[in-house]
């Protein structure tokens, strides 16, 4: 009998055991092994349950007995996850986490710790809650050279997007209503201002590349600044706007990461990626484009990848799944600054005639965008330039008596 130990019972931590309960013969069968979950870790009490007896408060209790092989971690954040996990490790238990946070900061470590015991370390539900994409990235998809990975990666901000453009809510009252709801947390901050996509995106860089990127080397923008003006050029011009992350290697062995709002053709497969769903394309040398679409996150979808993963660990308790990828290394992830860009701009202009002429002095011919109804400023998109070029561009353009409204990149997927 394999013992599991689930640490944290909130909406994941339930979730978990609700799929492992409902669906415990398949689960046996498919993992060939008789297991239970033997011990929930919480602070709380819930006698109501019928797994009642289950929970203990020490952490101590599942580290030291012999009988647990698999760890579960649930809880999020990095303390005490991080210290729990590494024991667990280091003591020679698999892991099974779904905490995007704890692998994109400390997944290499994480790792070689899992290699020096010779144990599991998987984390499939940390990056598209219940879509199956680091699986497939490792192994499916492993004899091609992965050019890049571009996609929506967090349901909040794609839910308040949506309702943007399809209704015209304002970003507050589609925020509010996504609280409401359940898609967003009281402080939301780790959506609205990209953190959470920025969480990911390190995790298939790191997955993909073989190197470690760390969250503060990521380039991040939410959305937060993304006005109803915004959304009627975007629709102007012949698109959507939504919260892209992508990471992409660059010929020179470097790596592009970043997540930013962006304007992205009708005509793209993630145009059409709406509400809580995610969208995840991988861009393959050989394979081209492949597109994981699902609900990226949710009680069910994310427990969902987490137990598959605890079948996974238990299928290769004596055979270890070799999922590594090497420390960081500065300089690894470039300057944004320096890779080319398009950008969608608004600028404040009494005349739109003036205004262009000086916009097309300072950055060449761009393209013009007119939106119905709108009145006293410019808009315009940047041919492609490197984006310092850009930058240094719009600040001239303030000095010259032009307040910039909003900058979203343009990108072609």
């Amino acid at each position: 009998m394999i013992a599991i130990a689930v640490l944290g019972h909130g909406t994941v931590g339930s979730g978990v055991l609700e799929v492992f309960n409902k669906n415990h013969a398949s689960i046996i069968e498919k993992a060939g092994e008789e297991m239970e979950i033997k011990y929930i870790l919480d602070r709380r009490e819930f006698p109501d349950l019928p797994y009642h007896d289950k929970f203990v408060k020490d952490f101590e209790v599942i580290l030291n007995d012999p009988d647990v092989r698999v760890v579960v971690e649930v809880m999020g954040g990095l303390d005490p996850a991080f210290d729990f996990v590494l024991r667990s490790l280091k003591a020679g238990k698999n892991v099974v986490t779904s905490n995007k946070e704890l692998v994109a900061v400390h997944g290499a470590e994480l790792l070689a710790a899992a290699h020096e015991t010779n144990v599991n370390f998987l984390f499939e539900a940390s990056v598209g809650g219940g879509i199956p994409i680091l699986r497939p990235l490792s192994q499916c998809l492993s004899a091609n050279r992965i050019v890049e990975i571009a996609g929506i990666l967090n349901g909040t901000t794609n839910f308040i997007l949506t309702k943007m453009f399809r209704e015209g809510v304002a970003f507050e009252d589609a925020l509010a209503l996504a609280q409401k709801l359940g898609y967003a947390e009281r402080n939301p901050a780790a959506d609205v201002e990209g953190d959470d996509a920025c969480r990911k995106v390190c995790i298939l860089a790191s997955l993909a590349y073989g190197r470690h990127v760390y969250p503060q080397n990521v380039h991040t923008e939410g959305i937060t600044h993304i006005s109803a003006e915004d959304v009627h050029y975007a629709e102007a011009w012949g698109g959507v706007i939504k919260l892209i992350g992508r990471v992409k290697k660059l010929d020179d062995g470097r790596l592009f990461a970043m997540v930013s709002p962006a304007f992205i053709s009708r005509e793209s497969q993630l145009a059409t990626v709406d509400d809580v769903f995610n969208g995840i394309m991988v861009r393959g040398d050989a394979i081209g484009d492949v597109v994981f679409y699902g609900r990226g996150a949710g009680k069910l979808p994310t427990a969902s990848a987490v137990v598959a993963d605890v079948i996974d660990a238990v299928k290769h308790l004596a055979a270890r799944k070799y999922i590594d990828w090497e420390p960081a290394k500065d300089g690894y992830v470039c300057d944004y600054l320096e890779v080319p860009a398009s950008m969608f701009v608004r600028v404040t202009a009494r005349s739109r005639t003036e205004a262009l002429r000086s916009v097309r002095g300072l950055l060449g011919n761009v393209t013009e965008l007119v939106c119905p109804g709108v009145e006293n400023e410019a808009a315009f998109i940047t041919p492609m330039l490197p984006e310092g070029e850009i930058v240094r561009a719009l600040q001239a353009l303030r000095a010259l008596d032009y307040p910039i409204l909003s900058t979203i990149r343009v990108l072609d997927y």
